[in-house]
């Protein structure tokens, strides 16, 4: 939402349309670090969410031998915060548990089909990082979602989908991992994966899968914490399962049945 996510180099143009609308689709070459490193990451996030992906993506580090802490993978206690804005849950505790939080819910938020529309879409920017990177990222990133890149999805200038289809773009937290942390600083990686795609009849670009890892730089500042830069990659990837492909109308359903968290971790 990224986002995942990814200044704004012009998203890359959408390949031919599949000769079955599940076929394995095309890997994107993975995007480099801009002049401003979030505006890239974001635009990166476009570019995944646009035309992605899905194969058997490697991370760039080899997995660690080591087993993780039992406390990196337990679940807490501590109560999730009771606060929003523009959409965003607010409140995240000043500590590293509140850190991995928010990094969780800016991927939320920063994957999610706001992006596509500009009120929102500055709203999220402007509540998720640091005042003086939003002001930068704001007006490159207009001209990265143009009219011209939203037809490219099927979607009009206003990021709405034709009627009968559904557009979605979801990034599900599986986990996180903290970097490091201080007081005043913190860098979570958050993995997870994602829902991209048109569903409708008509659609060349059926909803799909990704995994990634999205990694955010946050400061404390006022009172919470804000992304002052962001890094994605991709994997770990599981092995995908043998579970039948759903179809079309199948897949409408259940996008519109089932609504996406509010909150993460």
């Amino acid at each position: 939402m990224a986002g995942g996510g990814g200044g704004p180099r012009p998203p890359p143009p959408p390949p031919p349309a599949p000769a079955a609308p599940y076929a394995p689709p095309r890997r994107t070459p993975r995007t480099s670090r801009s002049l401003i490193t979030v505006v890239g990451v974001v635009v990166l996030l476009i570019a995944a969410i646009a035309f992605a992906n899905s194969g058997p993506d490697t991370p760039s580090d080899p997995a660690s031998d080591k087993p993780p802490a039992a406390s990196s993978t337990a679940a807490t206690g501590t109560d999730p915060v009771t606060g929003k804005s523009a959409g965003i849950p607010k409140g995240f505790a000043h500590d590293e548990q509140g850190a991995q939080s928010a990094a969780a819910n800016f991927a939320v938020a920063l994957g999610s089909d706001g992006m596509f529309k500009k009120p929102t879409r500055h709203a999220l920017v402007d509540g998720i990082y640091a005042p003086d990177v939003a002001s930068r990222l704001k007006g490159p990133q207009d001209e990265a979602y143009s009219a011209d890149f939203l037809a490219k999805l099927g979607l009009d200038a206003n990021g709405n989908a034709p009627q009968g289809s559904t557009f979605v773009t979801r990034t599900v937290p599986i986990g996180t991992r903290v970097e490091s942390y201080t007081p005043t600083t913190a860098k979570i990686a958050v993995w997870y994966t994602g829902l991209i795609g048109m569903s409708g009849p008509k659609s060349t670009d059926p909803v799909r899968t990704l995994w990634k890892t999205w990694t955010f730089e946050l400061s404390w500042i006022g009172e919470g914490w804000r992304v002052i830069d962001d890094t994605q990659q991709d994997g770990p990837a599981p092995v995908p399962g043998d579970v039948p492909v759903s179809t079309s109308d199948d897949m409408s359903k259940a996008i519109k049945e089932f609504g996406g968290f509010t909150y993460a971790r």
